[in-house]
């Protein structure tokens, strides 16, 4: 028996479970789905459900490219461009793009000014 802290790789996730796993909306899960880089199991009543082995190749794939590219987000940022014009640069969430940047570079006020100007 497998120990609480590794569950099996047939354990069923639901779109919630699936979206904080990568830190995107249920939303985006669905959107994944519809365009087939997700691939649901659905339960009798027609909700999806996605296997934790089918989610780690997305999962490594996705965390990936992020850190090479950070530089190049942390500089887009820098040179004017706003949080949701450089998160649909990369083809990433605003959430993520914004967490990426907060650890990165000091992020502009809603006026565009930066804190303390």
């Amino acid at each position: 028996m497998l120990p609480d802290a590794f569950p099996p790789d047939d354990d069923l996730l639901k779109p919630r479970e699936v979206a904080e796993l990568f830190g995107v909306r249920t939303t985006t899960i669905a959107r994944w789905a519809r365009e087939g880089r997700l691939s649901p199991l659905r339960t009798p009543g027609g909700h999806r459900r996605y296997t934790r082995g089918s989610l780690r190749a997305l999962l490594a794939e996705s965390r990936a490219p992020e850190e090479p590219s950070a530089d190049d987000a942390v500089r887009l940022y820098e040179q004017g461009w706003s949080i949701r014009q450089v998160a649909q640069r990369f083809d990433v969430s605003y959430g993520t793009m914004r967490r990426l940047l907060r650890g990165r570079t000091t992020l502009r006020t809603r006026g565009g000014r930066l804190p303390g100007d």
